[in-house]
């Protein structure tokens, strides 16, 4: 479980595919004094086991499920990534619950200066936007953020100093890929309202509220 709180950035320094699956050695820009094998990290919004820890670098496994469904698979040494380890109970919870569990890839189609800050447009998939609204949360590339604008398969979001500062979101390009994970509230409630939800007592004519109640 993380954040959306980036704690600082890293450098892949190695990359290695073993079939179908890939290895990764990145160097974070910060001190993880505490970094152990079998610690969460997230990369670029993806949740990763560190599986070796040496001088200045850790590195991580990454599946093929994982390269399917994020843009790790595209990395390349020197490429900087976004890094936060997992929350711990005794944190403050600043931004919103991530699982590190990404959606899919959504490309930047939108990047603009106001004031001091930056407006990022988003291009995703339509059936990710129905967990997205206005005001609401959601992760890209493991940062958390507040949706300022949305409509069918774009979300727009505002990237302030502090932030374009810790992360590599403002490095980001019109057309790059970047990790999508919505807010895990909305994919509960869905799947509580689901037809589904008949099966465990609820009458077909009740309605979305009483389905919740009974649920």
């Amino acid at each position: 479980m993380f954040t959306g709180l980036i704690e600082g950035t890293g450098i892949v320094r190695a990359l290695n595919r073993e079939g179908g699956d890939m290895s990764v050695a990145i160097a974070p820009r910060f001190d993880i004094p505490d970094a152990s094998v079998g610690d969460s990290i997230a990369v670029d919004g993806v949740c990763l086991t560190i599986t070796g820890v040496e001088a200045g670098r850790f590195t991580a496994f990454i599946s093929m499920e994982t390269l399917s469904r994020s843009t790790l698979g595209s990395l390349r040494s020197g490429d900087e990534v976004n890094l936060e380890r997992a929350l711990r109970l005794s944190d403050r919870l600043g931004g919103h619950l991530v699982l590190g569990h990404v959606d899919g890839i959504g490309v930047i189609s939108g990047k603009s200066p106001r004031n001091k800050s930056w407006l990022l447009k988003v291009g995703m998939a339509r059936e990710l936007f129905r967990y997205v609204i206005e005001k609401g949360s959601i992760a890209i590339d493991g940062v958390s953020l507040t949706v300022n604008r949305c409509g069918p398969g774009f979300v727009e979001v505002n990237i302030i100093p502090q932030t374009g500062r810790e992360t590599c979101l403002i490095s980001k390009r019109i057309g790059s890929e970047v990790n999508i994970e919505t807010d895990l509230v909305g994919k509960y409630i869905e799947k509580l309202v689901s037809p589904a939800a008949h099966t465990r007592g609820a009458g077909a004519g009740d309605s979305s509220l009483e389905i919740l109640l009974k649920s």
